[in-house]
């Protein structure tokens, strides 16, 4: 078992899942470490509207394969997102980055409180895609200043285990980050380099 896990067996761990291609790899994990998780839904970064449910669909098919209990925050939250990375109107990539950890790991931790666990974790440290520096420091605030315990482990090398559960399982594959400003980079980048 690996020693990371070992101190929160006995604990109860809230898994902030923001999809379910890396929900699949790290779920799977954790119950092998006979880690005790449940999830947690918790996306407005996740736009537009159709891409949201896309996501939330595949959350819900990854529930039922696992058997896993999942907190669901169904609401769009389009004007929650842009109000918490740029309230001043202006919108740069690497603080709406931040601001956007912050505002779904800090929901996760109050959601972990209101619920009575005692740690939690995100699926976004399997991502290579994300900033592991600041996922895991953001992360560290939150738990000093709510109680609850925030459990890190950079483990990108599980993303590509990921990628092929989540199309095995046939689950929604996403191809951007989840923010419009993330699908105007992708597809704006495809779009040059196709020029």
């Amino acid at each position: 078992m690996n020693k990371f896990w070992q101190n929160i067996i006995m604990s109860k761990l809230l898994l902030h899942i923001c999809c379910g291609v890396c929900a699949v790899g790290l779920i799977n994990k954790l119950k092998k470490d006979n880690v005790e998780v449940t999830g947690y839904f918790y996306n407005p970064n996740i736009h537009p509207f159709m891409e949201f449910l896309k996501r939330l669909r595949a959350v819900e098919v990854l529930s039922e394969q696992e058997k896993l209990p999942i907190h669901y925050e169904t609401a769009y939250g389009l004007d929650e997102f842009l109000a918490g990375v740029a309230p001043d109107g202006k919108i740069y990539a690497p603080e709406r980055c931040l601001k956007c950890y912050e505002m779904r790991l800090l929901k996760t931790a109050q959601k972990a409180r209101e619920l009575g666990f005692d740690s939690f974790t995100s699926t976004m440290i399997v991502s290579p895609q994300q900033n592991q520096a600041a996922i895991r420091n953001i992360g560290q605030k939150i738990a000093n200043d709510t109680g609850i315990s925030f459990k890190y482990e950079a483990i990108t090398e599980l993303y590509p285990e990921c990628q092929e559960l989540a199309k095995k399982r046939q689950l929604y594959r996403q191809q951007y980050c989840g923010c419009v400003f993330s699908e105007y980079e992708r597809y704006n980048k495809e779009i040059k380099d196709e020029s």
